[in-house]
């Protein structure tokens, strides 16, 4: 009874039809958006090396937490010993200053954390944030108000202020970083739940959901084979996008010292240590920053082209990589491409 995920446009209308195989049309208007292809990649590229981090610091015969005093210049303050802040065949990023640790090594396992904490978040919030919404758009008056009202709770709530006093009371034999999942996906649900709640209101009203209702169907059978699946777009879409949003809080709470701790790497704590050494060593601060950014960067992009692919009517931000196929004038066989 329910739609498909992605739904096409009536020729010359506004109204959206279901379409045949949603799957394949969302795969066709995907691989129109190059900037996305291309931030897939680069996506996809990040996972790979933060999925492969033992086996690349193995090729490269390094480690994360090996020091190396006889590659810093103690003389200079722990400047890194040669050029570029002591690039060699051994260390093919150079190494950190004051301790001499593999700069490729702790990039590559600070990729594992920072990339797992955020796909973790995104899971969690998902989780909670679908659960939320679609109790209270099918739930009583009461249930409705009830957590509704939990909802907009969470989402005034400052996340940044919350998180910090949350971790700072943890003791410190908790993993961080399963911590910091928690903590980031127990507060930071509630606009999803906002999203899917809405969703899930427009979709109750409509033929097929009015049909299993008549048809004797319970309400929990109801939400999972009619209501889930049109929930699907808009529910990847946010999610698309939430990745590289905990992704940054994440790095900002690693950067504010209670994120993960030493000597577990991650990019955002590497900043921390690196803000002094800007002037001497640089690609000790750019390294992480860059990283940050291209990854950030990246996901948005992604979520961006994921979010016009499953809802054609919704035009991209993001100009740059996108075919456009302008409406046919009137008399004319053909539109322009753009």
């Amino acid at each position: 009874m329910s739609d498909t995920l992605v739904a096409d446009v009536a020729p010359g209308t506004d109204t959206a039809v279901p379409g045949a195989t949603g799957a394949r049309q969302f795969w066709r208007r995907l691989r129109t958006r190059r900037a996305a292809l291309a931030a897939a990649a680069v996506v996809a590229l990040l996972v790979l090396v933060a999925l492969a981090a033992p086996l690349l610091t193995a090729l490269e015969g390094q480690d994360p937490t090996t020091y190396h005093p006889s590659l810093i210049d103690s003389a200079r303050g722990g400047v890194p010993v040669g050029p570029l802040g002591g690039i060699d065949a051994r260390h093919w990023l150079g190494v950190e200053p004051q301790t001499g640790r593999d700069l490729f090594a702790r990039l590559a396992y600070g990729a594992r954390v920072s990339l797992g904490v955020a796909l973790a978040a995104t899971v969690v919030q998902v989780a909670i944030g679908v659960t939320v919404g679609v109790a209270s758009a099918l739930g009583s008056r009461w249930v409705d108000q009830l957590l509704s009202r939990i909802t907009d709770i969470i989402v005034a709530m400052p996340l940044m202020i919350m998180a910090l006093a949350l971790l700072a009371v943890v003791p410190a034999g908790f993993p961080r970083p399963v911590l910091v999942t928690l903590v980031i996906g127990l507060i930071g649900w509630g606009n999803i739940a906002k999203i899917v709640r809405a969703q899930t209101l427009t979709l109750k009203g409509l033929d097929h959901v009015a049909a299993a209702r008549l048809s004797g169907w319970g309400t929990w059978r109801i939400a999972r084979r009619e209501l889930l699946p049109g929930l699907a777009a808009p529910v990847i879409t946010y999610s698309a996008l939430l990745v590289p949003m905990n992704i940054s809080v994440e790095a900002a709470l690693s950067f504010l010292g209670v994120g993960v701790k030493p000597p577990t790497p991650s990019w955002g704590q590497m900043l921390t240590s690196a803000d002094v050494w800007y002037q001497a060593a640089p690609q000790y601060l750019l390294l992480p920053a860059g990283a940050l950014f291209v990854t950030v960067l990246a996901l948005t992009v992604l979520g961006d082209g994921i979010r016009t692919a499953l809802d054609p009517r919704t035009a991209s931000r993001l100009r740059v990589g996108t075919r456009r196929t302008e409406t046919p004038a009137a008399g004319t066989d053909k539109g322009v491409r753009a």
